[in-house]
């Protein structure tokens, strides 16, 4: 059965080898950029591969969390369901650290800006939904005082940071009742996109090893019993959730900073 499936970052990167892979197999696509014309470009890039699909297009700057919050509400107003939300876009190196409210925009793009969305999603997606979250191997205990835009970081030490961040709130939202199912994944170390090109000045692997797991935890149905764990690909395996005392108490006051900010 072919479903709506909302990808953020879908412009580039394995994001867009992602919305190829979906699309190949005529799911229904809404993807997001920054760029209206990269945007433009993408949706043509897509429907070039098939004639029997949708694509709608949304501009948002994800950094931007009164941009994020519009964003949120325009899908609500336009879509009576949707089956999956991808969060895929993120930011590693950025010559721009903090946003107009004082927030480090990597915490913004890679944590916050996903949680918002899947909350304010959660009813469109049901318990029946996904929710797909983009980790990485780069994980660091989360500094609430840098989430908060109080303590400056480096490019590594935020990313690495918003990167368990999301997988502690991917874990945390599944207790909730009545949301979808959410998964966290490391899609592959060094992968061949920008940012890592940029961030780490090498080629990268083969994006289609991100793609290939990001699609199948997206739709196969054995993904439902892994709700709230976290895929390591580079691993190949998921991993329990975290349970020390430590991560517990930093995945509750993670979530509780997050609603501060978002309803601040």
């Amino acid at each position: 059965m072919h479903k709506t499936i909302l990808l953020t970052g879908a412009t580039d990167g394995i994001g867009y080898e992602t919305a190829k892979k979906l699309i190949e197999l005529g799911h229904h696509l809404i993807i997001h950029g920054r760029s209206s014309e990269k945007l433009a470009n993408t949706k043509k890039q897509l429907l070039a591969l098939s004639d029997q699909v949708k694509v709608d297009t949304y501009i948002a700057d994800l950094s931007n969390l009164d941009a994020v919050k519009k964003f949120a509400a325009e899908i609500v107003e336009n879509y009576q369901k949707i089956d999956v939300l991808i969060n895929n876009a993120g930011v590693f190196k950025t010559n721009q650290t903090k946003n107009a409210q004082g927030l480090d925009v990597r915490f913004v793009v890679n944590t916050i800006a996903p949680f918002y969305l899947s909350n304010a999603l959660a009813p469109l997606l049901g318990e029946n939904g996904r929710v797909v979250n983009l980790s990485s191997a780069a994980q660091s205990p989360v500094n609430m005082s840098a989430l908060m835009g109080k303590l400056d970081l480096d490019h590594m030490q935020a990313y690495s940071q918003s990167k368990l961040a999301i997988r502690l709130w991917s874990e945390s939202f599944r207790k909730i009742e009545g949301n979808p199912i959410c998964i966290s994944v490391n899609p592959g170390s060094l992968l061949a996109s920008k940012m890592v090109k940029e961030g780490f000045g090498i080629p990268g692997s083969d994006l289609s090893i991100g793609a290939n797991i990001i699609t199948k935890i997206a739709l196969s149905p054995s993904m439902r019993q892994h709700n709230g764990q976290y895929f390591d690909n580079d691993q190949g395996h998921f991993h329990e959730g975290i349970t020390t005392d430590a991560h517990q108490q930093m995945a509750q006051e993670l979530v509780e900073s997050m609603q501060s900010i978002i309803s601040a």
